[in-house]
């Protein structure tokens, strides 16, 4: 990290803690359904509001953000807001002019993808885990906080099924304090190893509840099912989206998947891992529509689940050739055990995205392979020119660097 950057960050996190503040409205009085942790927190966070009358921040070191009107400008938290997707959701809301409240555990999340945004006065970083009840006023909620590639959530699968459970629970009940609107980032993996192709949202799924994936697909299962049932009980409103394999800048390096692991073995001239025959089809979207799709799902008037994904399908086998081709690669094609569960296909029918949000995918496979490529390619010069990818196994999240 350069000189500037670490001193921008020391600086910005003396703001963000200030900026904080701004998220919280005159302390209540206290209100059934609070803890007294929860009520002292907010007590705590008012008596700091004084503090930040007579600050300023030099907004030329950050991006443009929009000027929105009072009326207009929501605060919006983000669980899981350091990952791969929700920090690249984090960069469209602030653009937007939004307040912003990034909540991570750093389990998986990582503070670089956020770090350009420490200091800014509409943003804020609780490292805090979903798990845990929390205490905000809010307008609106994204929860994306979980980890989301195999061996990550099966590192521990009890902290998986907590997070989309019993985290997704605590997150209603803010919701419902708040009277704000909730997404949940579902995901494919509630359909389990399909037996009809593509995949539409009334598909009711074919997953084993015991198998090593179970604690992530069941978990989400069970998190689309506390969504509707609040939306039942309490008029909370909900959105689901069940996301499909993305690809992107801010990947993390050593997440198991496909594309990750595929583009830095090739860069690294490495055999290209595939396991099982390559014949199993997966269909991959570019982070870029998948935020688009977030958002307007959020912005809709759906509340049932929707699926967002590219319907571009390819064999693992195709796709490893294709990225080959496109790092101009020499490395092998090398054919390992296949992971237990794996589905055979997996393709999203995305008719429902475009009648009721209107969304659809806009970048193609090779267009966004290729910007993907880049952020690898520098993501390696930063490591002294060499990572480690990872296999099918449980895998603690870690920044793995060659030997």
């Amino acid at each position: 990290m350069e000189s500037s950057d670490r001193n921008r960050l020391i600086i910005g996190g003396v703001f963000a803690a200030i900026a904080l503040t701004l998220f919280i409205k005159s302390a209540p009085a206290p209100r059934p359904g609070l803890t007294k942790d929860e009520e002292r927190m907010i007590v705590e966070l008012q008596e700091l509001k004084s503090e930040i009358r007579s600050r300023t921040v030099d907004s030329s070191v950050f991006q443009a953000v929009a000027k929105l009107p009072a009326n207009e400008k929501k605060r919006i938290l983000v669980t899981g807001g350091a990952g791969f997707v929700g920090s690249n959701l984090v960069d469209r809301l602030m653009v937007a002019g939004h307040h912003v409240i990034v909540m991570d555990n750093f389990f998986t999340g990582r503070m670089e993808n956020i770090a350009h945004w420490v200091g800014h006065p509409n943003f804020v970083v609780l490292e805090h885990d979903v798990i845990e009840p929390v205490a905000l006023v809010v307008d609106q909620i994204y929860h994306l906080a979980s980890p989301a590639s195999p061996p990550h959530y099966m590192y521990d699968p009890v902290q998986t099924i907590q997070t989309n459970t019993q985290g997704t629970k605590n997150l209603l009940d803010l919701a419902k304090r708040n009277q704000a609107r909730i997404l949940f980032t579902s995901t494919s993996e509630v359909y389990g190893d399909p037996k009809v192709n593509p995949q539409k949202e009334t598909y009711w799924g074919n997953v084993n509840p015991i198998g090593p994936r179970a604690c992530y697909d069941e978990a989400k299962r069970l998190g689309e099912t506390f969504m509707y049932s609040y939306e039942k009980m309490h008029d909370v409103e909900v959105r689901v989206v069940r996301i499909f394999n993305t690809f992107g800048p801010r990947m993390h390096p050593n997440d198991g998947r496909v594309v990750s692991n595929f583009i830095i073995q090739a860069l690294q001239g490495l055999p290209l891992k595939i396991y099982g025959n390559g014949q199993q089809t997966r269909s991959f979207q570019f982070v870029d529509d998948l935020v688009d799709g977030i958002m307007a799902v959020m912005a809709g008037d759906c509340s049932t689940p929707i699926n967002v994904g590219n319907p571009d399908e390819y064999t693992v086998k195709e796709f490893a050739t294709l990225i080959k081709e496109l790092t101009k690669s020499a490395s092998e094609i090398q054919h390992l055990e296949a992971s237990k569960d794996d589905p055979a296909q997996r393709k999203p029918d995305i008719e429902k995205a475009m009648k009721e949000v209107g969304w659809s995918p806009k970048v193609s496979v090779r267009e966004g392979l290729l910007r993907t490529i880049v952020y690898f390619r520098e993501q390696l010069e930063k490591n002294g020119g060499k990572l480690v990818t990872i296999g099918q196994e449980p895998k603690k999240p870690g920044y793995l660097k060659g030997a």
